[in-house]
Parts: structure tokens; C-alpha cells; sequence
């Protein structure tokens, strides 16, 4: 038995048009299920918890946000997350090679494999992607506020959006304890590769490895900033000078003026912030015979 957890408003109303079609794909394959529809973030917490009580699978039919809230209200027991991706960067599902069309995901709620995998924390909130703070999350901010661009494309305008009037922030950091301070663009925190519709900030981030890839972008121009944004969609960008990546566990960062946090496309919290990995703290279905589940932690 599966309750699908849904945000109909998810990808500018894609998950909410798609409910028939995938409801329809569920009776073909003889999956018993239940739609339940979200009014908050704080309500689909509630509902994975109801829905864990019951023995069932919570699966997160939305966006990245969604899949957040509800790993979060899952981690620490043996409920499973299920995903159908219907948001705009669809990023974490992109992550575990679940199809990106959530009729086709349905193969991976009937075949695939549970895996426990690492989640992070921001002060109080859960996270499954990447946390951010700098350009990128003000780009973030531009992407959700923005209507007329849809899709995956949002996040690179709001990037060029962001850089047109960025300036440098002064990063101060504890990195497992230790001081790091930056003049930069952005300091993210991976817990996984990818954010921003499929942009590797972090390509060698794992979802297993009990750790978390921080990336710290130093100071440089905007236009030379702007020349190299899409190297972000290969990871080629790790190898620029600019560029640093540490790999830890706690992290603690404050800057020379305020900022927000975004996470799996969410504003989760303010500067300072500190961030820290719990591993293997929830299991997530994903496809049968994919590298994570060859990878990964047996649920």
C-alpha cells in the first residue's frame, strides 16, 4: 500500500494535472493506493507520519521541497520514501535515476529497491539536496518568484538574473571545526551532486557516504563568474582556481551580511546556520539494479 503525498501546485500545477494519468498507472499494475493532498510542507510531514504508523510507503509526488519535508518525518524509522517527480528541477530524483516522468517513476514504486541514505540538517530543518547560500540562492529566490520561464531552464535566468548586481560576500566557517573564511560567490553544502534543474555543484557528492562535498566559490568578477556558469551542468567547474571543495561532516557559516539558506529549492533558513549530515538516517526506494542500490545501504 502506497499514500501518495501530493502538491498539486508543483511544477507550475504539473503534479496535480499528472494525478489521473499516474492514478490510472497504479490500478494497471495492481498497486493499492491512497492521494492524499498537501496543504503545507508542515502537513505533508504529518501525513508521511500517519502514513508510516500505517505500514505504508510515503511517497513525495512534487518537488525537491516536498521530498525534504517528508525524508525529514520519516528519518529514524523503517518507513520508506517513494518519489514521483513533478516539480521544476526534479534534481534529487534526477540523483537516484528515477524516471522523470512521474507515470514512468510508478515502475520504481512497484520494482525498485529501498536503500537508507544520508540526510542534512539546517538549524532545524531537513534537507535531502544541496544547501545554499550566496548567488545561488538568491538566484533560487528569483526562480521561484519567476512565472513566465518554466521548466528546468528558470534556474540558469535566475542565475544571470542574480549575478547582474551580486557582490562579493566575506564567508566566515567552522568546517568540522575548523576556521575557513572566504570572499566569494557562494558557499554550498552537498549532501548530494546536483541542484538548480541538474547543475552538478557537487559532482562527486554521495548520498551514502555519511558526509557532506562543500563547495566554496572565492571571489572573482561576475562577467568571468557568468563565462563559466554552464561548466556547473558537468562538474567541469571543480577544476577552476576559484574553486574549493572540503568534505566534513558539521559545518557552521555566518557572513559579513545577512542571507538566506535555500535547500531542495526552499528557504529553510537564515545566516548563521549550522548545517550537519545524519547518516543512513532514511530509506528511498529507487530503481532496481541502479548504481545506489548496488552502492548503497540495504534498508
Amino acid at each position: 500500500m502506497i499514500s501518495l503525498i501530493v502538491n498539486p501546485a508543483s511544477g507550475s500545477g504539473r503534479a496535480g494535472a499528472a494525478i489521473p494519468d499516474v492514478r490510472r498507472e497504479l490500478e494497471r499494475r495492481g498497486i493499492a493506493h491512497t492521494i492524499q493532498v498537501t496543504s503545507s510542507l508542515d502537513h505533508a510531514r504529518a501525513l508521511a507520519r500517519t502514513a508510516q504508523s500505517a505500514g505504508q510507503t510515503a511517497v513525495a509526488f512534487g518537488g525537491d521541497g516536498l521530498i525534504g519535508a517528508i525524508a525529514g518525518a520519516l528519518r529514524g524509522t523503517d518507513g520508506v520514501l517513494g518519489v514521483l517527480p513533478a516539480g521544476r528541477g526534479n534534481d534529487f530524483a534526477r540523483v537516484l535515476g528515477v524516471p522523470l516522468d512521474p507515470v514512468a517513476a510508478c515502475e520504481v514504486l512497484a520494482t525498485g529497491t529501498p536503500v537508507r541514505i544520508d540526510l542534512g540538517h539546517a538549524d532545524a530543518r531537513t534537507f535531502v539536496g544541496v544547501a545554499t547560500c550566496g548567488v545561488d540562492s538568491e538566484a533560487t529566490r528569483i526562480a521561484n518568484q519567476t512565472r513566465l520561464i518554466r521548466g528546468r531552464q528558470v534556474y540558469a535566468y535566475g542565475g544571470l538574473r542574480a549575478l547582474a548586481t551580486w557582490k562579493a560576500v566575506s564567508f566566515d566557517l567552522r568546517i568540522d571545526g575548523a576556521p575557513v573564511t572566504v570572499r566569494g560567490h557562494t558557499v554550498a553544502v552537498a549532501n548530494s551532486p546536483m541542484y538548480g534543474g541538474g547543475m552538478r555543484i557537487a559532482p562527486d557528492a554521495s548520498l551514502t557516504d555519511g558526509q557532506f562535498d562543500v563547495v566554496l566559490i572565492s571571489a572573482g568578477s561576475r562577467l568571468g563568474f557568468m563565462r563559466h556558469l554552464p561548466k556547473l551542468y558537468s562538474g567541469a567547474h571543480t577544476s577552476l582556481p576559484f574553486v574549493r571543495i572540503i568534505r566534513a561532516r558539521d559545518v557552521e557559516v555566518a557572513a559579513d551580511r545577512p542571507l538566506t539558506v535555500y535547500a531542495d529549492g526552499d528557504p529553510v533558513a537564515e545566516l548563521p546556520v549550522s548545517l550537519r549530515v545524519e547518516p543512513s538516517a532514511v530509506s528511498v526506494q529507487v530503481p532496481a539494479g541502479s548504481r545506489l542500490a548496488d552502492r548503497g545501504i540495504a534498508a
